[in-house]
């Protein structure tokens, strides 16, 4: 018995064995007492030998389950014994209902609740609810199955298994309770344990890149130095690629300091007001020089009407996009790379801004598509092992984007490009819109055409730079060496405050993270320092903590800008220029040359519309309509066994009727490929913000489902099963069209209202002859004969998004058309008189006239098309079709 309370009580041990070992306890514990106790009150030797064995039993299982660690078999065995054996047998000689046996009934739900799992569990209080029911049942109908307790026995025995019933009840309860506490005690240490952990991790990684951008630091600024100077092309070589893999480094670090703080919760966002244009320009320059040499155009297109300044984050902002064209250059070997930013919509003084980067690479797999975003997952391994990289740049853009509230998604087509959306809400500072967009001019060093010369000269001008790091003062004196200023250094923050005390300094660079007094605290001593010659003078950070924390503390301490670390020289010039009064500076000149030609019409003020309505060519549109509405449309293809011609432009309906009356073998339709669908999509996406597709009937043809297929590749395209073909799918088209054009530009809300729309559109067609029904499979030999020789006209109707005969005519041409027509236009007060289409094939123009003069009779104000069917319809109707196609207003 000690050996089983150790057990009970050792926390190590799974808490279900704890329990099994509890209950079997528990249970012996109590069938021993009931068993002395029945020998007191008298109990049948039935229910006494019973309750000894069970006592025996349940002891010996409890030993072998301790011993041999069978806890898991033994324990659905125990229950089975208990609901076959001990229940039954001490229920029908302990007095049935008239004694304690019901209690114990509960006893054994509970033991198999709290120990029994799954299916399993399911079976036995299944089984035990019907043993339950039998001895009910049986006591009921037999009374005398049941060893019937006189009126003092009943009482003690009733009385007695609800005190031990009780009793357990509480101590399984109170055990549960217990663990419970302990679980969530060493939930609580877990989580303490896990935050200092993070919190650990997150100091070791700011320590970490603080460390490494300082050497990084001194090896970009001493390799920038050489390339200064006149040097043979083979040192240029290398120290080009020292700079070049000292940027990838750099690029590591960041991102995995990013990813430690997004998973940590420790990444902030920071809103500030900002200028648009200048964010871009700055953007612009940083990244057309990465694209150009790799021959690659850069492309910018800004929405004229986007407001000139805004509040958000502009830092996480331009680390996205940067993020993201990075990515584009990388992945893209010819072509170019298109930065767009459009309105998505403006209410209550905020603003969706919708930003694009669009390249002409090598696209993502579909099938890679859902893991794009996933952190260190490199997609298409195979393909792309040469390209440099954490695998963490997306995760981080998705993470930054989510954490400022807003969508990213990507649209691409493998080996043809991707693209790249981002949608982000944005408060308005100034309502004046950016107008025509001007990227500043770039300053990119390019030894092949020209070394680097000064950005300005201030020979009068004196400047302090603070740096504990003996190797960066270095590298910033002789980087700033050129613009002819007194440079003065110090290497901690007390040496600063004695130069500070009586020297006066036209600008202060200040190294944030120093021993014994740091950059913050040392502005502040500057600032209040009494008698000091610098109490006003511009301090600029250089810092290699420009995470949103650090850019906050700056901006409450009062600094007035930061630089971050690596330097940049033209940065760190450009910083310091800003800020020197403009007596002491002169001659000023671009740092580098400027190869970013807004003449060669890389910059381009193209605006993409918000939503665009496509259809296919089986939707019977009139020449005129198309250009009117400006709708595109893909092809269809027609076979013959001759050549394949794209459906209405290289092959017209009546030429293929001919083909097929001459004699010659059957002509097919078939829908364009999914592939052809992408590519249509990704056409019209470098125009439109979003495509919404209308297609043919559904189980008309395999348009809808290639389509539906196609335009899982992107993000922003929507394809709605018409219910229709021919002018009714075009009709749907048109009515899109015009929602669009009045202003419905969700794409959403305008996919509901079509759906609700298609079902007001009529689509039928009368057939002159059931030859081509029966050419292209759709009617059997005997079928045709049997209504050639009838003069049977179906009329073919579009009913839940299947062609289907809705009625038949029988006799002559003339009459059954005259019939077609008068019940079409039986209803011609509902008929929307906007558009009413003719559409028909092989027949002659006074035919078709007739017809619109019999249509603007009955409803004079009507819009009527005559609208040659397509050759894809006309193969499966024949000449002297025609139907009359309309919507209900």
């Amino acid at each position: 018995m000690k050996k089983l309370a150790g057990f009970i009580m050792d926390d190590t041990r799974p808490m279900r064995d704890r329990l099994f070992m509890l209950l079997v306890v528990s249970s012996i514990s109590t069938m021993a007492v009931m068993f002395f106790v029945g020998i007191v009150i008298g109990e049948s030797a039935t229910d006494l030998i019973t309750l000894g064995a069970g006592v025996v039993l349940f002891f010996i299982m409890s030993v072998i389950a301790l011993k041999y660690n069978l806890i898991k078999i033994l324990t659905p065995v125990a229950a089975l014994i208990l609901i076959l054996i001990v229940m039954p047998v001490t229920f029908f000689t302990g007095g049935g209902i008239y004694g304690g046996s019901p209690l114990w009934f509960v006893f054994c739900a509970l033991f198999i609740s709290l120990l029994v799992e799954g299916d399993l569990k399911v079976f036995l209080l299944a089984l035990d609810g019907v043993v339950i029911g039998i001895c009910y049942l049986a006591a009921y109908r037999y009374p005398s199955f049941v060893t019937q307790h006189d009126t003092v026995e009943a009482y003690w025995d009733s009385f007695i298994s609800t005190i031990f019933v009780c009793g357990v009840l509480c101590l399984m309860i109170g055990f549960e309770i217990r663990l419970l506490k302990s679980e969530m005690e060493k939930s609580k240490l877990k989580s303490r344990e896990i935050d200092e952990l993070n919190q650990a991790q997150n100091t070791f990684f700011s320590s970490m890149s603080h460390e490494i951008r300082t050497p990084i630091n001194s090896i970009i600024g001493f390799n920038e130095m050489i390339l200064q100077e006149d040097i043979s092309p083979e040192v240029e070589e290398n120290a080009r690629n020292i700079k070049s893999s000292s940027g990838v480094l750099l690029s590591v670090i960041n991102d995995i300091l990013d990813m430690s703080k997004m998973a940590s919760g420790k990444m902030d966002i920071v809103p500030v007001a900002y200028d648009v244009g200048d964010m871009i320009s700055e953007i612009v320059n940083m990244m057309w020089h990465r694209a150009s040499e790799k021959g690659l155009e850069f492309h910018v297109s800004i929405d004229p009407e986007i407001p000139s300044r805004l509040f958000a984050d502009e830092v996480r902002i331009k680390q996205i996009l940067i993020n993201l064209l990075g990515n584009a250059i990388k992945y893209t070997d010819n072509g170019g790379i298109t930065l767009s930013l459009h309105n998505g919509g403006v209410s209550e003084n905020k603003i969706l801004i919708n930003y694009s980067v669009e390249d002409t690479g090598i696209g993502i797999r579909k099938e890679n598509i859902p893991y794009l975003f996933d952190a260190f997952k490199r997609v298409d391994e195979k393909n792309n092992h040469r390209i440099e990289g954490t695998g963490l740049g997306l995760s981080i853009v998705k993470q930054l984007v989510e954490l400022m509230g807003g969508e990213i998604s990507v649209n691409s087509v493998y080996t043809r490009g991707s693209t790249f959306n981002v949608a982000l809400t944005q408060e308005i500072v100034e309502e004046t819109p950016i107008g025509k967009f001007e990227a500043g001019r770039t300053r990119h060093h390019h030894s092949d055409l020209i070394k680097a010369r000064r950005s300005f000269e201030a020979p009068e001008a004196r400047i302090l730079i603070v740096d504990d790091n003996r190797a960066n003062l270095l590298v910033e004196k002789k980087l700033l060496r050129n613009t002819g200023m007194t440079i003065d250094t110090a290497e901690s923050g007390a040496e600063c405050l004695e130069l500070t005390l009586v020297t006066h300094y036209d600008v202060i660079l200040m190294d944030h993270l120093m021993p014994e007094m740091d950059g913050v605290e040392c502005f502040s001593r500057i600032r209040a320092q009494a008698g000091g010659q610098c109490q006003n003078s511009p301090v600029i950070v250089l810092t290699a903590n420009a995470d949103s924390v650090n850019r906050a503390l700056y901006k409450r301490a009062g600094f007035d800008d930061y630089v971050i670390k690596p330097v940049d020289i033209e940065v760190l010039e450009g910083a310091i220029l800003a800020k020197l009064p403009h007596e002491l500076v002169r001659n000023v000149t671009e740092a580098g040359y400027t190869g970013y030609d807004e003449a060669a019409a890389l910059m381009q003020q193209r605006r993409k519309i918000p939503l665009l309505i496509t259809t296919d060519s089986v939707s019977d549109l009139p020449a005129e309509i198309l250009e009117k509405t400006n709708i595109p449309v893909l092809s269809y293809k027609v076979y013959t066994d001759k050549a394949v011609f794209s459906d209405g432009i290289e092959a017209g309906g009546d030429a293929i009727v001919r083909y097929i009356a001459n004699g010659e073998k059957m002509a097919r339709s078939e829908a364009p490929s999914v592939a052809e669908y992408e590519e249509f999509f990704a056409k019209q996406l470098l125009g439109a913000q979003h495509v919404l597709h209308v297609a043919m009937a559904k189980r008309s043809s395999v348009g809808y489902d290639n389509a539906c297929e196609a335009a899982g590749s992107f993000y922003n395209v929507k394809v709605i099963n018409s219910g229709h073909l021919s002018s009714g799918m075009g009709l749907l088209a048109m009515i899109g069209n015009s929602l669009v054009a009045e202003g419905q530009t969700d794409p959403e809300r305008l996919f509901e209202i079509l759906n609700e729309k298609k079902e007001k559109i009529h689509s039928s067609f009368i057939v002159d002859s059931t030859l081509y029904l029966y050419l292209g499979g759709k009617l059997s030999e005997r079928i045709y004969k049997l209504t050639s020789a009838l003069m049977v006209h179906p009329v073919i109707e579009l009913k839940d998004s299947s062609m289907k005969v809705g009625r038949v005519f029988l006799g002559s041409r003339e009459r059954v058309k005259q019939r077609y027509i008068n019940r079409v236009l039986r209803n011609r007060d509902r008929i929307d008189p906007e558009a009413v289409f003719i559409t028909y094939v092989g027949m002659k123009k006074a035919e078709l006239d007739s017809i619109k003069e019999k249509i603007q009779k009955r409803i004079p104000d009507a819009n009527v098309y005559i609208q040659k069917a397509s050759p894809a319809i006309s193969i499966n109707s024949g000449p002297g079709t025609f139907g009359i196609l309309y919507s209900d207003k």
